[in-house]
Order: structure tokens, then C-alpha cells, then sequence
């Protein structure tokens, strides 16, 4: 059974159309057609708004009150994806930070049984961590750090379904074994390190993708010293991670990284914790306290700690703080970080033959409604 959306405006991943309706059908978009070449025989449904690609989000720690790391089920991994779908978030990689080597298993383990159930929205995993700096280590707890060894890469390499990203230090890890995980399919990301600009552009070249939240748990970029945040600017064939919170990466920081590298390869992230969804102020992460004051995320010493951003907030924050056009924080939005997980051939745009993921916008730039594989909510 099909049914047309008809009334709102369309952002399709590429432009603003007016007039025209979405045709939904087991799961898949059948058309884009004029409302007024309808056929008689399609149910329509009038919404109002924008309707645009589902958001994208693959750095999501946690949600809905659970943090996965402390939660490795299928149920818990079903609460952070219904809780970031509030926010228009219609595809996500739920993160594992730093942990054991049995937590991490158990973690993808969990992930194997959420992709065969088909839990809504869930693509992946994102295993942020254990081996990365401990000079950079954020929030990471340094005691789980710990050089590769093959069990890891055996379980890094395991899921036969959905995406699994890992984030590593390119200064602590092997360009071999950078080379085995991409060759397996595995998107390496850079983070947490404290690594030179030239050690970085070796493992580009050895299938480094991207780039886990720019600028943060990083050296800063200086003139004779570029670093990661130089090394990500300028390979033009990676992807970076932005937070838009205000507080992880100042605006102007921001607007200059996407101006040196350009939006096509910029994707927004929220890196959020268990209290998206919820009104906690505040949760345990590995046996410290983490405070939620005025939407931001830390330690009793002020260490950040992920964020207290969702993507809907994240793509606000894009036009409202980076000045960007709203078409271009769509995009970051969606078909950047589709791109990223090399799903653009059937998420991230509205035309035929991509999946019904969609999310409905006010003017205001909320979420009114979420449609996974077609089904709304």
C-alpha cells in the first residue's frame, strides 16, 4: 500500500521544492511527482512543514536515560535509538567508548542481535576507543587503554551486517592494521590523539576516512605544527565530525574548518550521553559523576563529557550560530554523513527508490515527525 505526504515543502538533499508530494511505499520513496499530477487513486496524507531527509548521526553514546557502555542489549541499544528519533534522528551508530576487551565484544555482540531484529534506525557501531591517547583522552578512561591485538581486530571485524566506525589514535596503532580494518570494510576514524600531521596523512593513505569530533581530544593546529586538525583540513577525500553546541568548539573555529575544507565532507554529530530525552541532570560514567548544567556535559573538574545536543538542536545551531544556509546543515545532516557510511546510494535525499526516512520540521526548525522505512511516528 502507498501513501502520498502532500502539503509541506520538500527538501530532497538537493533542493527546495514546492508543490510537490511524497510517494511512500513499502519502505522505499516511489515518487516525487507535482501534487497536482496526483492520480485519483493514491491515498494522501496533508502535513505541514518541511519534509526532509531523516537525520544521520553516527556518534550517539547514549540516550533516553541509558548509556551503552553501561546497557550492551538489544533493549537498551532500542531506547537510545527511540529517544534520538524525537529528535528527527532516523539513522544513528550507537558509541562504546573505552572499555574492556569483554565489554567491547559484548557490545557488538548486541549490536549483531539489534541489526537481525531490525531494531528502528540503527546502523551500526561506533567503537570510540580503547586505542587512543591517553594524552588526549577526554573524558576516556586511560586505564582501559591498550595497544591492538589480533582478538580485538577479530572482534572490530565481525559484524556481517550494518556499519562499524572505529576511532583510533594513528600514533598508537600500526598503518598495518589501519590497512586490515579498512580492507575489512571497517570506517577508521581519527580521535582522541596526539599524533603529527605526517603520521596522520600516512594513515589517509592507508584508509584512514575521517575525523571523530574535530578539534576536540586534539592538538591544535599551529603554523609550523599542523597536526590532526591540519592533516583533516587538508586531505580533501575524509570526513569530519562537527559538534555544534557551543561549548565543544568555539563558532568561529568552526565556520573557518568548513570553510578550508568545504561543506561536502563536514558531517554533524551530537556525541550525546544518556540524558538525551530525559530531564537526569546528570549519570555515572565509569564510576564518576557527570553534571548536566546549562546544556553542557561534566566532570566535577569541568572536563567535557559528551554532549547534551540533539541533531535537530545540532542543524538550529548550524543556521542559527554558524550562519549556514539551511539546505547545507540539511545536508550535514543527512547526506554528508550517508556519504560518510557509504549509504548514500539509498539514504540521505528523498527520490525514488531511497528509504522513507524523513523527519518533519516547523519553522522553528522542531521536530514534528519521524518516518522510519515509512512508518511515522
Amino acid at each position: 500500500m502507498s501513501i502520498a505526504l502532500v502539503g509541506a515543502r520538500v527538501f530532497d538533499g538537493a533542493h527546495m521544492l514546492d508543490g510537490r508530494a511524497v510517494v511512500v511505499g513499502n519502505g522505499r520513496i516511489l515518487g516525487v511527482p507535482l501534487e497536482r499530477d496526483l492520480g485519483t487513486g493514491i491515498e494522501r496524507r496533508r502535513i505541514e512543514g518541511l519534509l526532509a531527509p531523516g537525520f544521520i548521526d553516527v556518534q550517539v553514546n547514549g540516550g533516553g536515560g541509558v548509556l551503552y557502555n553501561d546497557v550492551r542489549s538489544v533493549d537498551g541499544i532500542r531506547t537510545i535509538a527511540e529517544a534520538h528519533r524525537a529528535y528527527g534522528t532516523t539513522g544513528l551508530l550507537p558509541t562504546f567508548i573505552t572499555d574492556t576487551r569483554e565489554t567491547m565484544a559484548e557490545a557488538v555482540e548486541a549490536m549483531r542481535a539489534a541489526l537481525a531484529a531490525r531494531v528502528p534506525g540503527v546502523l551500526g557501531i561506533h567503537l570510540e576507543g580503547p586505542f587512543i591517547s591517553p594524552e588526549r583522552k577526554g573524558v576516556h578512561d586511560p586505564a582501559f587503554m591498550r595497544p591492538m591485538e589480533e582478538e580485538d581486530i577479530a572482534i572490530m571485524t565481525s559484524l556481517t551486517e550494518g556499519r562499524t566506525l572505529v576511532t583510533l589514535a594513528p600514533e598508537r596503532n600500526s598503518l598495518e592494521a589501519i590497512a586490515r580494518l579498512a580492507d575489512a570494510g571497517v570506517l577508521v576514524c581519527a580521535g582522541h590523539t596526539a599524533s603529527d600531521y605526517a603520521t596522520v596523512m600516512e594513515a589517509v593513505r592507508h584508509g584512514l576516512r575521517g575525523f571523530t569530533h574535530l578539534y576536540n581530544a586534539m592538538p591544535p593546529l599551529a603554523g609550523r605544527d599542523p597536526g590532526p586538525v591540519g592533516a583533516a583540513l587538508d586531505s580533501p577525500d575524509t570526513w569530519c565530525g562537527l559538534i555544534v553546541d557551543g561549548h565543544h568548539v568555539s563558532d568561529a573555529a568552526l565556520r573557518v574548518a568548513i570553510a578550508a575544507k568545504g561543506k561536502e565532507h563536514m558531517m554533524l554529530v551530537t556525541d550525546a550521553m544518556a540524558v538525551t530525552g530525559t530531564d537526569l541532570t546528570g549519570f555515572e560514567l565509569h564510576g564518576r559523576t557527570i553534571y548536566r548544567r546549562d546544556g553542557r556535559l561534566t566532570t566535577v573538574d569541568g572536563t567535557l563529557a559528551g554532549s547534551d545536543l540533539d541533531m535537530a538542536g545540532a542543524v538550529r545551531n548550524s543556521v542559527e550560530r554558524l550562519g549556514l544556509a539551511l539546505p547545507d546543515a540539511l545536508r550535514m545532516a543527512s547526506l554528508i554523513p550517508a556519504r560518510f557510511l557509504r549509504l548514500d546510494h539509498e539514504m540521505g535525499r528523498i527520490a525514488p527508490g531511497y528509504r522513507a526516512d524523513l523527519v518533519l520540521l516547523d519553522e522553528s526548525l522542531q521536530v514534528r515527525e519521524t518516518w522510519i522505512g515509512g512508518n511515522g511516528n
